[in-house]
């Protein structure tokens, strides 16, 4: 079995979710030589725009230009994704698989009602596949418990007070390329398909004012903000310059 560690492995409900919330600071993070994956949950099948084998193809395009180490769907059903055993078992089958030192997830409460219930998921999955006792099976092998460093939980289309921003003062032109590769989902002038809270000319423009309001509340001129469910801890308090 080929065995690989992630730095940072990233979960989200859609196809898109990441690249609208922290596709800077992934594009960020494997500039800077970190190994990056990415896990869907659907290919966001139920959008009121494309399709679902269009997004999958749009995620290929983003997975490209973004870098990725490995990107995953694990197609489970749009809008009627339920906490059962089997998902779970998955997520930790996959936690366990890739090992990562930091894990990303949706936001915890949001818009589409899929961005919290995933979020939920996420967290428990990553508490549950340092367990012992949980047994998984990957290619045929037994696999050893492992529990991430930290988790953090993207912010998304409500505003959010976040615990940690990342800056991403540089890579705003970059991140609008990345989610040009879902034109499916954003503004087209020659686009007749039904508009959308986030097909609109002004959508763009919304992240950016996002990213500068969170970014100069931390001392930069643009950022992306992350959940944590717990307190971060530092070594020292240069660490918070």
């Amino acid at each position: 079995m080929t065995k690989i560690s992630l730095d940072i492995l990233a979960f989200a409900a859609h196809p898109d979710d990441i690249e609208i919330s922290c596709g800077a600071t992934l594009l960020k993070s494997i500039d800077e030589g970190k190994s990056v994956g990415i896990i869907d949950f659907t290919a966001g099948e139920m959008g009121s725009r494309g399709s679902g084998e269009l997004r999958l193809e749009e995620a290929r395009r983003a997975s490209e230009l973004l870098g990725l180490t490995v990107r995953h769907n694990l197609g489970l059903r749009d809008c009627f994704f339920e906490p059962s055993e089997s998902t779970l078992m998955t997520l930790i089958t996959h936690i366990r698989r890739y090992r990562p030192n930091i894990v990303l997830c949706n936001s915890p409460t949001d818009r589409h009602p899929d961005h919290g219930r995933a979020s939920k998921m996420v967290r428990e999955a990553c508490f549950y596949a340092g367990l012992g006792k949980m047994e998984t099976h990957f290619e045929g092998e037994l696999q050893e418990p492992w529990r991430p460093k930290a988790v953090y939980q993207y912010i998304q289309d409500y505003h959010l007070t976040p615990d940690v921003v990342v800056d991403i003062a540089g890579y705003w032109e970059r991140k609008v390329a990345l989610l040009r590769c879902f034109g499916s989902q954003f503004h087209s002038a020659t686009s007749d398909e039904i508009q959308t809270p986030i097909s609109g000319a002004e959508f763009f423009d919304f992240l950016y004012g996002k990213a500068l309001i969170v970014g100069r509340q931390a001392g930069m001129t643009l950022g992306e903000g992350f959940i944590s469910d717990r307190y971060i801890g530092v070594s020292g308090l240069d660490q918070l310059i």
